[in-house]
């Protein structure tokens, strides 16, 4: 049987970064990819999608954004391009189109891996599949009549490739807001079922939001300072059209028919919670918070910026349906814009809390030897970002090398947050 010191599974921006903190500290290492190197940036993401942040924070280890227009953002094949070259540059040893398809224990080798290429062994398995592994559908996803069209926003490409009618969008989140513009610019009629949201400024006072949220420190807030508060909804953003406020009371000047909460659907009519401008307003406090936040910045470190311009006072409240008769509306097609879900079944080892997460601190678990890296709020809230996954991995590294450095059962007890995390 194959044997490995430590094998990565994933071959994207997180195993890329594990395999050169693994390089650094001269660890023998090989990652698996069961398709092809930044995969879900190739097949699943639509076709107008922009890099969310500015180009300036497309960065990996040793290799950063050197284009000529750092404050624009790229497409996603762009981003493509910059993963690929950086598996080059850092030569990863990188094995594609192998699929993990079991991980479990080894009383002889610590860990065993069975492969669609054949089992491996390994003292070490850092995993690093990302954050949306499994598209989250909604329970009412099968009273939606039959001869309806409907997808998750994961499998979206173009407003072409859809059924002529009108567009439902389920979800408030940056993929169905900026779903709801491109298929506003193609001339459909869309209606956005809005929820939770966190509405703030593309550009600030002469920077990006990304820039100020760095600037500021929210990038480095660790998942600890939170306690037991509940996490901010991520900001919802565009680089489309080098990039621009996603405003819905704009988007619903523009033509775009906003609802509340889908909270059932009855006879093919889905019924809406009466909400739209209770979250609307939530998401104007959040712009309103962040753009506090960065003026208390700007005054308490006399940073020469621009001044603020402030928004409207009067910001209009746009008409809300309750209901929407799918058949009357000539409703072509359903996207659900709901998210994605952690997909660990196939990891056969007792790591996980109540909600699928990995119990983990700062990437290691109560195995030893076994990690998690790329997660939503791993440690930071930058953790699951090009920018941000890095500093973890170096971090995961330095515990392969030197295991005995790592804290101890109870430290890590401790710090689980109970089976909350990531």
């Amino acid at each position: 049987m194959e044997t490995v010191e430590t094998i990565v599974v994933g071959g994207g921006q997180a195993g890329l970064a594990m395999s050169h903190a693994l390089r650094q500290c001269c660890r023998e290492h090989l990652v698996l990819e069961r398709a092809r190197v930044a995969e879900r940036w190739r097949s699943e993401r639509w076709d107008s999608l922009h890099f969310q942040f500015p180009n300036w924070s497309i960065e990996l280890p040793g290799c950063a954004y050197a284009g000529g227009d750092p404050d624009g953002f790229s497409r996603k094949d762009e981003v493509v391009r910059f993963i690929e070259r950086y598996a080059t540059l850092i030569n990863a040893p990188v094995r594609t189109g192998v699929a993990v398809t079991k991980l479990s224990r080894s009383l002889s080798h610590g860990f065993e891996l069975a492969t669609t290429q054949g089992p491996i062994r390994a003292r070490h398995v850092v995993v690093a599949t990302g954050p949306y592994q499994r598209p989250r559908m909604s329970r009412w996803q099968t009273d939606v009549p039959s001869d309806i069209f409907q997808l998750h926003a994961r499998d979206y490409r173009n407003p072409s490739a859809l059924p002529d009618g009108a567009v439902v969008i389920v979800g408030s989140g940056a993929s169905g807001c900026q779903i709801a513009d491109d298929m506003l610019e193609a001339g459909r009629c869309v209606f956005l079922s809005v929820g939770r949201h966190r509405r703030v400024p593309r550009r600030y006072r002469g920077h990006d939001v990304f820039w100020w949220r760095r600037e500021i420190g929210e990038l480095d807030q660790t998942v600890d300072s939170l306690a037991s508060q509940q996490r901010p909804p991520p900001p919802i953003v565009t680089g489309v059209h080098g990039g621009y406020d996603v405003d819905l009371r704009q988007s619903a000047a523009r033509g775009l028919q906003l609802c509340g909460h889908l909270v059932g659907i009855v006879d093919a009519t889905m019924i809406f919670a009466d909400d739209l401008e209770h979250s609307l307003r939530a998401g104007d406090g959040a712009f309103a918070a962040f753009a506090a936040a960065v003026d208390a910045h700007v005054a308490k470190n006399g940073l020469d910026v621009p001044a603020a311009v402030p928004e409207p006072t009067n910001r209009a409240a746009p008409s809300s349906c309750t209901s929407l008769d799918l058949r009357a509306d000539k409703v072509g097609a359903v996207i659900w814009a709901n998210g994605y879900m952690l997909d660990f079944d196939w990891i056969d080892i007792p790591v996980f809390g109540a909600n699928g997460a990995p119990l983990q601190y700062r990437g290691a678990t109560s195995v030893p030897g076994l990690f998690f890296l790329g997660l939503h709020w791993l440690h930071k809230f930058k953790s699951s970002f090009l920018y941000g996954v890095g500093e973890d991995a170096a971090h995961i590294a330095s515990r392969i090398a030197h295991p005995g450095d790592g804290q101890t059962m109870t430290a890590f007890e401790q710090a689980s947050h109970d089976g909350t995390a990531p």
